[in-house]
């Protein structure tokens, strides 16, 4: 059991199912309440002074504060961000579970307002959906969005765009880098706090089953022998060409059946 399994089995009952779509109804409305008073959002945002000094609201009320602009009118651009942030959160509370979604978005917001306090610059809610972004990459790598409405782009390739624009923005910057790094830091470690240990897992593997394969290829092994055969069944892909063959971390064979019994 890992901590994520420790703190569901614990804390589970805390779960709010759905968590996305009050985030964006409250973006809708703050976004309302602003065209009535362009100064509203000046009391939500995460300033760490004005919560020194009582404003603790600000803690949470940032992230209810749309973070869009470009050429596209108001209305229009915040119906594509709103549409964008929902479908993200759905499609991660799908994947995840509603419990680890909400434990994921929790840790962006903690780790952002750490970062407001050390800093002592003003935080938004852009690099926590970022760090969204690229987790619904991760998930959904092949989907498709079409930019500047027209050109298909797979998210994996938008995620990676993504990412290198966030390494060179502070060349355009004339502020703090430092904060601006800070803030990139904090999206990636929210990200590798959640999937960093799967990724590890996944490049171990590879490497394990390129070794294996290579080891099998310079063997001169007959064709009649198996290159893989199950731990735990004894099935091989020759008598089960059907099934899918895994490595696991004890760098024995596993079908996809068993791999769960793996040593992880």
């Amino acid at each position: 059991m890992n901590w994520i399994d420790y703190l569901e089995k614990k804390w589970g009952r805390l779960t709010i199912p759905g968590l996305i779509r009050m985030i964006v109804a409250l973006n809708a409305l703050v976004y309302l309440l602003h065209l009535q008073n362009p100064a509203f959002i000046g009391y939500l945002e995460l300033n760490s002074t004005k919560i020194l000094q009582g404003e603790i609201w600000r803690l949470v009320t940032y992230i209810f504060i749309p973070q869009f602009g470009g050429i596209l009118p108001g209305f229009l651009a915040l119906a594509l961000y709103l549409w964008f942030l929902w479908l993200m959160g759905e499609g991660l509370e799908h994947s995840m579970g509603a419990f680890r979604f909400n434990l994921f978005y929790l840790t962006g917001m903690l780790g952002t307002t750490a970062a407001a306090f050390i800093f002592g610059s003003n935080f938004s809610s852009v690099m926590l959906n970022a760090s969204l972004f690229f987790a619904f990459a991760r998930f959904y790598p092949d989907t498709e969005f079409y930019l500047f409405f027209f050109v298909p782009v797979k998210v994996r390739w938008l995620a990676w765009i993504a990412f290198m624009m966030l390494v060179v923005t502070p060349v355009l910057l004339a502020d703090s880098v430092l904060t601006y790094y800070s803030s990139v830091a904090i999206t990636l470690a929210n990200y590798l706090l959640f999937f960093g240990p799967e990724i590890w897992r996944e490049a171990r593997s590879r490497t394990l089953v390129a070794q294996r394969r290579q080891k099998f290829e310079k063997a001169a092994i007959p064709e009649t022998e198996a290159l893989h055969c199950c731990h735990v069944c004894k099935r091989t892909e020759r008598t089960h060409p059907w099934l899918d063959f895994r490595v696991g971390q004890d760098g024995l064979d596993y079908c996809q059946e068993h791999l769960k019994t793996a040593t992880l």
